[in-house]
């Protein structure tokens, strides 16, 4: 993936359907899913960014989230689940939460590229920005709510747009997507808990009911 000025112009980044979208990121159809023990090694494997985590990495239980910024879900499921679940299990020492980054157009690229590039300290605040505007900022011109965004950071015009052009940021985040297509991982919001998929969790009632094996004694 390539992020460019003239795209962002363009507006070509907004309004493209799931089914394009995963046409143009490949044909997940012709995707061999990996056998349990290989997906069990692939899902505890930290992409070559890091892990982005909040939580004790000791807890019992461990959820892993795949999201993509331009994804209306996600950011329903950031607005309204998120706060209670790192309440109820992340905060009390229950729950690790690692948000892993399958970015599904450009644009969606282009924030969490903004987001690493904010830094581990404002990585999360910034994630949380980008979703309660996702609004204003996933529209045809792009660009000027984004660095916004950013400058609201601390980010200057000039990293901004350096940060949109980092490839080893580019290619990091585009190894931790290869990896969760190889997983199965087709849509966003998608949930492992503690390294199995949670395909019918979305509200904190289908998290507690998911999770409450796992805490049992």
């Amino acid at each position: 993936m390539k992020i460019t000025r003239r795209e962002f112009a363009l507006g070509t980044l907004a309004g493209v359907s799931a089914l394009a979208l995963n046409a143009a990121l490949g044909n997940l159809a012709n995707i061999a899913i990996v056998g349990e023990a290989s997906a069990q090694a692939a899902i505890d494997q930290p992409g070559p960014l890091g892990e982005m985590a909040v939580g004790d990495a000791k807890a019992p239980v461990t959820i892993i989230e795949y999201a993509s910024m331009t994804c209306p879900h996600c950011a329903t499921f950031h607005a309204q689940t998120y706060p209670e679940l790192k309440k109820r299990y992340v905060d009390t020492g229950k729950v690790r939460f690692i948000f892993r980054e399958f970015p599904l157009d450009q644009l969606a690229l282009a924030a969490f590229l903004l987001a690493r590039c904010a830094g581990p300290d404002k990585y999360f605040p910034m994630i949380e920005t980008l979703f309660q505007q996702q609004k204003e900022w996933v529209t045809q011109k792009p660009l000027p709510p984004l660095l916004a965004i950013a400058k609201q950071a601390g980010m200057s015009e000039q990293a901004f747009n350096e940060c949109l052009q980092n490839k080893t940021l580019i290619d990091g985040l585009e190894e931790v997507r290869q990896r969760a297509i190889k997983l199965g991982v087709q849509s966003t919001p998608s949930f492992f808990i503690n390294g199995k998929p949670a395909p019918r969790v979305f509200t904190i009632e289908d998290f507690e009911k998911a999770i409450a094996p796992y805490l049992k004694g």
